[in-house]
């Protein structure tokens, strides 16, 4: 019987897994190699190895509504979208709210996990450790890996042609915090996700011109979504869900790609990706502007580099260049895991409900918030969490080798239906039909039926609001009594921040718009009348 469990990391993925563990009366152990919580929030002046670095101008690309664990809503003076150190604020609000702090062991890293060699009973993992040069030993019934996805950089030299006789400076998008000491120069940013994206509008304020390479294209979402609202409030939703789930994929990515192009022309700015493939989204909204205004040039992939140049796949060049950034992603590994646990198949999924390695015989470790949705992270890690504390204690049962075979084949068609391949696709995965599949397990799922037939205002919105975490609490294990209120006042923390400075309505304009469309309409009647 699992009882006490090791919980690796204490980003808010760990976080989430210390509470989770708690509720169902586990005892968790938290092991964090630094002196403090956060993991990637944490901001630092210096990358630090083994732990995810980020840049001073990062701001969340969700908004708070949509991005809060499901108990615990963030204070309605935050920001909709936070900078870094308020994000931070709230994991630190929430480990003291919730009393976790007390089950981290910090400055504590993890070397070594193995199956105890009576695994195939009990189940046990032996852990090994290091505090301050000490070496520890320590008998676990259950781990919860938490390290998060942005550790190890995927640095790619030996890919790019000529870049050992490049004499310039040459970085990888980790080890970039603030636009200092590019001054005047020629920047060249290799990969057009998120941070590529992020860093070219921080620094092409500094720089005498930024390029940014891309081999396919991206689409972008602005921050500033319909009526000037947060865009995930009315992207994220379980009625825009079944429409695109429901839909013929074609019309499905139709309707998305329309979607993006109603914000502004992607194929005017020369970033549309080609093909009928579908290709997630970055969210930016000053990409653009910026690319109106020549501070930014987008340019095609790279062909090769000279010792002061770069070429690319269509013929031109730059010349006299003077730093390449390659933001070229990051690789997940276990390192301190040993290789025959996890069998890393990035093109055939690998972890049954992307959380248990496949072929386990004990389900006793459990890889938390390696999943790549358009939605957040750490919302999806929560309920992983609350599964797999569940499952840990035999609450939710493992399905047979051949079930687990086949929801893994329905998964892999699913990543085909939206990108023509499951190449490198393991880790994407639809946000809302994913948090409902594991809902449904807990017993956490809201029945929208039921709600409409005891409460349809509730039931309204969450049908068509934001789909939020709250939803996971209005029912089942884990209940909180704070759901329904949190979920029908959200509007009011969207809005807080914004009434800085309140600006009366004009109590004559709606009437007078009334009234033109009344008098068109009456003009309308009047002419079809005439017709007939």
């Amino acid at each position: 019987m699992v009882k006490n469990v090791a919980v690796i990391g204490a980003g808010i993925s760990g976080l989430a897994a210390i509470k989770s563990c708690l509720e169902e009366g586990l005892e968790p152990t938290c092991f964090e190699r630094s002196d403090d919580i956060g993991g990637l929030w944490r901001f630092t002046d210096n990358s630090e190895d083994g732990r995810a670095s980020i840049y001073n101008s990062l701001v969340t690309n969700v908004s708070k509504e949509i991005m809060c664990l499901s108990d615990f809503p963030m204070p309605e003076d935050f920001p909709n979208f936070l900078p870094h150190h308020k994000y931070f604020e709230y994991c630190r609000m929430y480990a003291e709210h919730f009393k976790l702090l007390k089950y981290i062991r910090f400055k504590t890293e993890v070397c070594n996990v193995q199956r105890k060699s009576d695994f195939s009973v009990t189940g046990q993992w032996v852990i090994e450790t290091k505090t301050n040069g000490k070496t520890e030993t320590t008998i676990f019934d259950a781990v919860m890996i938490c390290t998060g996805q942005h550790e190890q950089p995927v640095f790619p030299l030996d890919s790019f042609s000529g870049i050992k006789k490049f004499k310039g400076q040459i970085l990888h998008c980790r080890q970039y915090k603030r636009p200092v000491g590019f001054d005047g120069k020629q920047v060249l940013i290799v990969g057009m996700g998120n941070t590529g994206v992020d860093i070219a509008t921080d620094l092409c304020t500094k720089a005498a011109k930024v390029y940014l390479s891309t081999r396919t294209g991206v689409w972008v979402l602005r921050r500033l979504g319909q009526d000037g609202y947060p865009w995930d409030l009315s992207f994220i939703t379980r009625f825009r869900s079944w429409i695109r789930n429901t839909a013929p994929p074609s019309i499905a990515r139709w309707l998305l790609k329309k979607y993006m192009n109603d914000q502004f022309d992607h194929s005017f700015y020369g970033i549309q990706p080609e093909g009928i493939v579908w290709k997630e989204p970055l969210v930016n909204e000053e990409l653009p502007s910026r690319l109106l205004s020549g501070t930014i040039v987008i340019k095609p992939e790279v062909k090769e580099f000279t010792e002061t140049s770069v070429c690319f796949e269509d013929g031109t060049r730059v010349d006299n260049l003077d730093v390449v950034i390659f933001a070229t992603g990051y690789q997940f590994s276990f390192p301190f895991l040993e290789e025959s646990v996890i069998k890393v198949d990035d093109s055939k999924g690998f972890l049954y409900k992307r959380v248990i390695p496949v072929g386990l015989q004990k389900p006793t470790l459990a890889v938390i918030g390696l999943v790549l949705p358009i939605g957040p992270i750490m919302v999806l890690s929560e309920l992983q969490c609350r599964w797999a504390t569940r499952l840990f204690k035999g609450l939710i049962k493992m399905p047979s080798a051949q079930e687990k075979s086949q929801d893994l084949a329905r998964d892999e068609k699913l990543r085909d239906k939206w990108f023509a391949t499951s190449k490198d696709n393991s880790r994407r995965t639809d946000y809302t039909l994913y948090l409902d599949d594991l809902a449904l397990q807990i017993g956490v799922k809201p029945n929208i039926f039921k709600l409409f037939l005891t409460d349809p205002v509730l039931a309204t919105k969450v049908l068509f609001g934001p789909c939020n975490s709250y939803q996971y609490r209005l029912t089942g294990p884990g209940k909180w009594p704070g759901a329904r209120e949190a979920i029908v006042t959200q509007w009011k923390r969207i809005k807080k921040p914004l009434l800085t400075r309140v600006v009366k309505d004009d109590p004559h304009f709606p009437l007078t718009l009334h009234v033109l469309w009344f008098f068109w309409f009456v003009v309308l009647l009047g002419a079809i009348w005439i017709m007939t």
